[in-house]
């Protein structure tokens, strides 16, 4: 079974207990978070610069900064959940990720976080948590730690658990 068919069962409150990172995928930038099944809390991490290839040296410096039991990629669908030009995308990163350094990868529902970014930016710059102006790369940080809580605090049931 590969990851994705038994991320149900793995999901954070079961028994894999550990450190994950999670991805916000574009086609520009990759939003990266690192968070804890313990806390189901993440932070944002440095986006990572997405050309025609994903800086994929850069990526594997986090995975082994970080050395996560896991990682969740957002698939980006539209708000009928269907998939997006970028979608296919998304699933060919997850796939590259798991093949590449044989972490085990999830997919999650990413509808609206970039919305939600956007919004939680725009109060932390409006309500003085954040002074300086926001970033281009803060939106992807944002955004993948929102997918990253999202799937850490989700009932394992409910997790997407759809095959890249």
């Amino acid at each position: 079974m590969t990851a994705l068919e038994t991320a149900p069962n793995t999901a954070p409150g079961s028994s894999a207990q550990g450190v994950y990172l999670g991805f916000d995928f574009g086609e520009k930038r990759i939003g990266a978070a690192i968070g804890d099944s313990l806390t189901r809390q993440a932070r944002p991490l440095p986006a990572i610069v997405n050309g025609r290839q994903p800086d994929w040296d850069k990526l594997k410096k986090l995975l082994d900064a970080w050395r996560p039991i896991g990682c969740v990629v957002g698939l980006p669908v539209d708000l009928e959940g269907k998939d997006q030009k970028v979608t296919a995308l998304a699933r060919a990163f997850a796939l590259q990720l798991r093949t590449r350094y044989g972490v085990p990868v999830y997919l999650v529902d990413e509808r609206l976080t970039s919305r939600a970014a956007d919004a939680e930016l725009r109060e932390a710059r409006s309500d003085g948590r954040m002074s300086r102006r926001v970033k281009s790369g803060d939106r992807d940080g944002v955004a993948a730690r929102l997918i990253l809580e999202q799937w850490l605090n989700e009932a394992p049931a409910v997790v997407d658990s759809s095959a890249v």
